[in-house]
């Protein structure tokens, strides 16, 4: 029987198993597995049993749990002083009162001729800025396939948006996983995997 799947674009999935409670008396920590599945050019499969390509991926890591519910509180509160940071510039921006007449001229404007609002690269202040190097030196550290050789990160490795974050934390989100698609996070995250 033929199985279609397709990812028309470059693309990482990512589940979490956590295993059974039980666990051997001498491991110290509990550990969750990370499942993922990258392809890095479009693929269509409409055979698994005769599938074969070189642009396709998978892989697991264990990961402490105690580091993923950390990393990710991290991650959430880094979205929040983001979302802080952009409404002061939403604010900041806004020039002298206006008349209705032109506030209700300016909702006319289509939606497709500006960036989506968590699409937009995000200007982060000293602060925020050293708070998300740490959490991705810590997401570069958890998924490094040499954790040792994980130095912190010095700059930012991938555009700052909203999204791009919101994608990270889920991205740890033991529940439900997500999938992340092409762009300069997913490039950043399989550098760390391959």
């Amino acid at each position: 029987e033929s199985r279609a799947a397709n990812a028309s674009n470059k693309e990482i999935n990512i589940q979490w198993y956590i295993p059974s409670v039980a666990k051997p008396s001498n491991d110290t920590e509990t550990k969750v597995l990370l499942l993922y599945a990258y392809n890095t050019n479009p693929v269509k499969i409409s055979n698994i049993k005769i599938f074969s390509s070189r642009s396709v991926f998978s892989g697991h890591l264990w990961i402490p749990l105690a580091r993923i519910i950390s990393l990710r509180e991290k991650l959430s509160d880094l979205k929040e002083q983001m979302e802080v940071l952009m409404q002061g510039c939403k604010s900041f921006s806004t020039s002298a009162p206006t008349s209705f007449l032109e506030k209700s001229e300016t909702l006319k404007i289509s939606p497709s001729s500006k960036p989506k609002r968590s699409d937009a690269k995000v200007h982060l202040d000293e602060k925020t800025e050293e708070i998300a190097k740490r959490c991705l030196s810590e997401v570069k550290a958890l998924l490094s396939v040499v954790p040792a050789l994980s130095s912190p990160l010095t700059e930012i490795p991938f555009d700052v948006t909203l999204q791009s974050i919101t994608n990270l934390e889920d991205m740890f989100d033991l529940a439900n996983g997500c999938i992340i698609t092409e762009g300069s996070l997913f490039d950043w995250i399989i550098s760390l995997l391959h």
